[in-house]
């Protein structure tokens, strides 16, 4: 699913009113499509005492159609229209079916049971003002009774990242048109939108370019077809794990695990220690000579979980990220080997900071990097022509083309001891069995990821979770991507 910027959607417009459909047709479209889910989450829709708020532009077009249709078709118990400016553009599309409306907040209006927000949209480059300004903070404290529903976006909120520091609406649930938004997925702001749900008004797939993504699990779900009766445990790639030195051998072993949990055929751990699960097999961790003969015959390499970051093992991390032709995961103290140092343009590279390791490796501070993943996730994936998962509650993966997938699943469940490790093993895991099939396999390893941690959460609540917890709903979440497989 598509991601547009604001400047995107306003292009994805112009193509689509230059095909034959006008931009009235397009506020048509966009009130019905609003109507829609009114009356689908609202039932029955007759029976609410209803309030929209208009601004002058097209959001405020789409509100007046709203309002048009609620009073000629619906006939709440009460509407009420509120006009932010006088003259709006489109107040014809009001006037005719002779529905009242106002400049101002009555006091009978504060009954409302729904507030529809259609004050501001993707246009808005710059902190609301007034009028706007004091019908946001209505929106927010004045209908303490009310469900808050947003045209397109919350009324000031930026379109294509977080700007905190704006006042802004807040929505129980947001209706956006043709495709989602940055401000939908990416949070602080995407929390301000409520439930979202993206609506068709007539523009065609092939108007929406852009390089950012929302994975939905359908767009992978090929990689959970049945296997072949005559597999064998080769069939599915071997993962070389390197980590786990004396009291940080845990991560390793999960790391490992996770990896044949994802499907691996064969997993060898490279550790001071034993693993727990007898199904992992096991290398002493040495340095790159002994490293080098490990890799031979094996698929992919998950590097660093529990590695150190003394000299001698960051000097192992590059000489394997320059020195061995597989596919290299790296992440947690193998990323430290990787400050102040140019990595290769090689195929297969593969880096998992969480922002705080992202700040060392390109340095922005942790708050900067909070503030544009994906600018800064997608120019550090081009830079280096590698492929980059910036961790976090909204995981950003950027590919060295530009292209962007924003995860949607996951949640502060994950926030706990070798969550990280987990998913360098789902990743290599992944990559084991799908060699030809790069991008699926990391974009489908971070959506099971998170998914599993929204199964946890569900199940055990956000502060009980721990890592290896997450492998226990793995299954569920494959099942869910093979069962949308087998409808297709």
């Amino acid at each position: 699913m598509k991601i547009l910027t604001a400047a995107e959607m306003r292009e994805a417009d112009r193509l689509t009113m230059e095909a034959g459909i006008p931009n009235l047709v397009l506020m048509e479209n966009a009130g019905h499509r609003v109507l829609e889910v009114l009356e689908r989450r609202f039932a029955p829709l007759a029976s609410h005492r209803i309030l929209v708020l208009c601004g002058k532009g097209n959001n405020g077009g789409d509100g007046l159609v709203i309002a048009r249709q609620l009073y000629t078709r619906i006939q709440p118990r009460a509407l009420w229209v509120v006009m932010a400016q006088e003259p709006p553009e489109h107040l014809h599309l009001l006037e005719a079916c002779g529905c009242p409306y106002t400049g101002s907040i009555e006091p009978e209006m504060r009954s409302a049971t729904i507030v529809v927000d259609a004050l501001l949209g993707t246009g808005l480059s710059g902190p609301p003002r007034a009028p706007y300004l004091s019908l946001i903070r209505e929106i927010n404290t004045g209908f303490p009774h009310a469900a808050k529903v947003a045209v397109d976006l919350p009324s000031g909120l930026f379109t294509d990242g977080p700007a905190t520091e704006w006042e802004h609406a807040r929505a129980d649930c947001t209706v956006t048109f043709t495709a989602l938004k940055p401000a939908h997925v990416l949070e602080p702001n995407a929390s301000a939108c409520g439930h979202v749900e993206v609506g068709q008004i007539g523009t065609r797939p092939e108007f929406l370019a852009s390089a950012m993504n929302l994975p939905r699990a359908s767009e992978f779900s090929f990689l959970f077809a049945p296997r072949e009766p005559i597999s064998h445990k080769g069939s599915f790639g071997h993962v070389l794990v390197i980590g786990g030195v004396a009291g940080k051998t845990g991560a390793a072993e999960m790391t490992g695990i996770a990896a044949l949990r994802a499907g691996a055929g064969l997993v060898t751990v490279m550790s001071d220690a034993a693993p727990h699960y007898v199904e992992l097999m096991r290398e002493p961790l040495g340095n790159f000579e002994h490293v080098r003969v490990a890799a031979a015959e094996k698929s992919v390499i998950a590097l660093g979980p529990g590695l150190g970051t003394s000299p001698e093992m960051a000097d192992m991390v590059r000489r394997a990220i320059t020195g061995i032709d597989l596919p290299v995961v790296v992440d947690a103290d193998a990323l430290h080997a990787l400050i102040r140092w140019e990595p290769p343009v090689r195929s297969g590279l593969i880096l998992t900071p969480h922002p705080g390791e992202m700040s060392r490796l390109c340095g922005w501070t942790a708050a900067e990097i909070q503030a544009n993943r994906i600018g800064i996730a997608r120019d550090y994936a081009r830079k280096h022509s590698l492929t980059l998962v910036l961790k976090g509650n909204d995981t950003v993966t950027a590919f060295p083309d530009g292209d962007i997938w924003v995860n949607p699943t996951g949640g502060p469940a994950m926030a706990t001891a070798g969550s990280g490790d987990m998913l360098t093993g789902l990743i290599a895991g992944m990559l084991a069995q799908f060699p030809g099939e790069h991008r699926a396999a990391v974009v489908a390893a971070v959506w099971l990821h998170g998914r599993c941690g929204d199964l946890a959460a569900a199940e055990l609540g956000e502060k009980c979770v721990i890592a290896t917890d997450l492998l226990r709903f793995l299954p569920h979440a494959m099942e869910e991507c093979a069962a949308l497989r087998d409808r297709q």
